[in-house]
């Protein structure tokens, strides 16, 4: 017998017939007043709130729903267990984490009274006192390499003036005249732990929604579970698709930033969105798919990369991202623990139902490091097993004997578990779904073939500046352009990164119309969307077929010490 209101509400979640608005509102409705004894309850009801804001069933369990989780930070019981509760993400806690560069100067652009150093890290403030003379003036710079001071937390109270020690020192770096990986890589450099306290509008999972996504009429009341076919899936369209005002991607970036910070974690595809290639996807039934691009100066030379998060009724359950490159996706998939329990299999498909719609992609890949190498949490989930039920595959040999032994023991053992040592082995390689199985994508080698490019460029005479201008030179000249007239500063920059990688392509053998195509095509990396890119990579055959041979020649080439 239940025997409490929390006990009581999560056995109400598992109801779906008539009678589960009821028994949700009334399990509720104690909680709005009580005041839970441990800091594990406070979190077990956070936990089920985000949860039915998601999934509610109806929408008198969602007002009710949403007033708890507005008033959240006012707990008592929180406030009381407000240490214990540190690092939850709940509203009203303090986050400590060594945030990554792109998160760190984001929170101290947006909330520089909340950033603060952890001066527990002693390492840190040796390092900050290194640096320093780097981010100051000229007068300061030469007085601190005289004085050579160690502890960089009481230079920082000496210079900072009435900003935190955070929002200082990560400002300097901002406003460093270096690329953005210059400042990136100083940034991490230092690598500093930091304290965001809780404030009128820092992030947290508490009020993490998006207003903007679509909610339905018939609210869900619980996840769409089942294993999905996914060629079905693909065949059948998401509800529609609309390119977002930049107001709009600019705050699915930010919600997309805080959704990692309040689980410490990092994707530098979020650190660096570009809000005017945002994109919302709308599955129907509340399902939807918030995807962003990446600012011109981030993006990749020869993938697209556009991450993002999936939503159940406004409420982020998950993170995706896809790097394309041409009719090829390399994916990362991930539901946050709240709402892992049934959902999974089929918000993947849909999102890979959203990726064909959007960019014609029919071949979808899955890394190794997603699937458990060298990752810990991948092995624990068992990703190998849920992406294999699914339909992918793999091709390398030794996998697939692996995956075969496994089969057949399983087999004669129904229900046994596979082994951790099993799930290393299935691991080392790619897991492969194309929408026509009888035409299988080559597995791009992007990463093989930029260190060719590069090793290339080292053969050239002169300084490796002089061979980047040559390189883009030719390849201007044999796109039958004689300058850089009509380029913006974006397209010039896409121009000069892909220009050595197009030296190993066999370029001044193609026609006359396949040259001039790939003018747009190199341009187009630096346009707003790179999804124009995508599309132009897709229609210009010869220039996809020879960066899939060239790929393979560089990656039959690499050194041993760069091999996956």
């Amino acid at each position: 017998m239940v025997r409490d209101p929390l006990q009581a509400l999560e056995a109400a979640l598992a109801e779906v017939g008539s009678g589960a608005v009821a028994a949700r509102l009334a399990a509720l409705a104690p909680l709005e007043k009580a005041e839970l004894r441990h800091a594990a309850g406070v979190r077990r009801l956070h936990e089920v709130l985000c949860f039915l804001r998601a999934y509610p069933g109806d929408n008198a369990v969602l007002v009710v729903v949403e007033r708890l989780l507005g008033r959240f930070h006012r707990r008592r019981d929180l406030q009381r267990h407000r240490d214990a509760l540190a690092d939850s993400g709940i509203a009203g806690t303090a986050i400590h984490y060594r945030f990554f560069a792109g998160q760190a100067l984001w929170l101290a652009a947006r909330f520089p009274a909340h950033l603060r150093l952890d001066r527990s890290d002693t390492e840190a403030g040796v390092r900050i006192a290194a640096a320093l003379p780097q981010l100051l003036t000229a007068a300061e710079a030469d007085a601190l390499v005289e004085l050579k001071p160690a502890d960089g937390y009481a230079l920082l109270d000496r210079l900072r003036g009435r900003a935190s020690d955070a929002a200082f020192l990560l400002g300097r770096i901002g406003a460093l005249a270096a690329p953005s990986l210059t400042r990136e890589a100083l940034s991490d450099g230092i690598d500093a732990s930091h304290l965001l306290g809780p404030g009128p509008g820092t992030p947290s999972r508490t009020a993490a929604f998006f207003a903007a996504a679509p909610r339905p009429r018939r609210l869900p009341a619980g996840p769409q579970r089942g294993r999905p076919d996914l060629r079905a899936e693909m065949s059948r369209a998401p509800r529609r698709v609309r390119r977002l005002p930049t107001r709009l991607g600019t705050e699915l970036a930010d919600l997309a930033q805080a959704a990692m910070v309040t689980r410490a974690r990092s994707l530098e595809a979020f650190s660096y969105a570009e809000p005017r290639d945002a994109w919302l996807i709308d599955d129907g039934e509340g399902l939807s798919f918030g995807l962003l691009g990446v600012v011109p100066d981030r993006r990749h030379v020869l993938t697209a990369s556009y991450s993002g998060l999936t939503f159940r009724h406004g409420v982020p359950i998950g993170y995706t991202q896809a790097d394309l490159c041409g009719r090829s996706a390399a994916l990362s998939f991930n539901t946050f623990d709240t709402f892992r329990g049934g959902e999974a299999a089929y918000t993947f498909a849909r999102w890979l139902a959203a990726l064909r719609h959007l960019f014609g992609t029919t071949s979808f890949t899955i890394e190794p490091y997603q699937l458990g190498k060298d990752n810990k949490e991948g092995l624990a989930s068992g990703a190998w097993w849920f992406y294999f039920k699914l339909g992918f595959r793999p091709r390398d040999a030794r996998v697939r004997r692996a995956a075969a032994a496994e089969l057949a023991r399983q087999a004669r053992q129904p229900g046994a578990r596979t082994a951790a040592p099993t799930l290393v082995r299935l691991a080392e390689g790619h897991l492969f779904f194309d929408l026509d199985p009888q035409r299988p994508h080559p597995l791009p080698q992007p990463g093989a073939l930029a260190l060719a490019a590069g090793a290339a460029l080292g053969r050239r005479p002169g300084t490796r500046e002089h061979a980047l201008q040559q390189c883009a030179t030719e390849l201007l000249a044999q796109c039958g352009l004689h300058s850089w007239r009509g380029f913006s500063r974006d397209e010039r920059e896409a121009w000069q990164r892909l220009a050595p990688v197009a030296a190993l392509l066999g370029v001044q053998a193609w026609g006359a119309a396949e040259r001039s195509a790939l003018a747009d095509l190199v341009r187009a990396k630096g346009w707003r969307s790179e999804r124009e890119h995508v599309a132009l990579v897709m229609a210009h055959p010869r220039f996809e077929t020879a960066l899939l041979e060239a790929g393979r020649r560089a990656a039959r080439n690499m050194g041993a010490g760069f091999k996956s």
